[in-house]
């Protein structure tokens, strides 16, 4: 059973991406993955400084995340667009995270990791120009990033009350994306 992490890039309460992440985290336990959901707000961190780091070494929070990602074969992220690119939180979390550790090899917590990236905004493309750079960030850093990703436009219309998706369309869409990343992380991981 393969063990698959799942968050959204943003810390707000009311996150469409957040929703979009909790639809899609049910998903692949439904086609069979160990799944950890968390939430980004639960790891607050410093903007990545390297005179703090070299002062202070790495806050918790990062130690935190980097045993999350390697004890996870997989990862499914639903990332919002911020002017047409990766947020801060998420970027500042992989910097954190992707930095060495003396008893582990370069970017341990991310090589070999399979990932399925979605995204969802109010706008009519759905977040999808955000998740270029996600994809060229993780790719660079040896994750193995799925060809499809999925993109809700006009989120606010999708999502019900109780975060379930409304659009039968994009809903088989978030399933299917799910659905692979545990296919192929359970292939991968073999």
């Amino acid at each position: 059973m393969p063990k698959i992490l799942v968050f959204a890039g943003s810390t707000r309460v009311g996150s469409f991406n957040k929703r979009l992440a909790r639809f899609a985290a049910s998903a692949a336990r439904d086609a069979g993955a160990d799944v950890t959901e968390i939430d980004l707000r639960d790891f607050p961190l410093p903007l990545y400084d390297g005179d703090l780091e070299e002062s202070q070494g790495a806050p918790e929070n990062v130690t935190r995340l980097y045993q999350l990602l390697k004890e996870h074969q997989g990862l499914l992220l639903a990332c919002p667009e911020y002017n047409s690119s990766i947020t801060a939180v998420l970027k500042n979390t992989i910097d954190w995270v992707s930095r060495p550790r003396a008893d582990d090899p370069p970017l341990a917590a991310f090589t070999g990791t399979t990932v399925a990236l979605m995204s969802a905004s109010p706008g009519a493309l759905g977040g999808m120009r955000g998740l270029v750079h996600v994809r060229a960030i993780l790719s660079s850093i040896g994750m193995f990033v799925l060809p499809d990703q999925v993109s809700v436009p006009k989120a606010h219309e999708v999502f019900d009350d109780a975060g379930n998706m409304t659009n039968e369309r994009l809903a088989n869409k978030v399933t299917s994306l799910a659905t692979e990343l545990v296919r192929t992380t359970k292939k991968l991981s073999a």
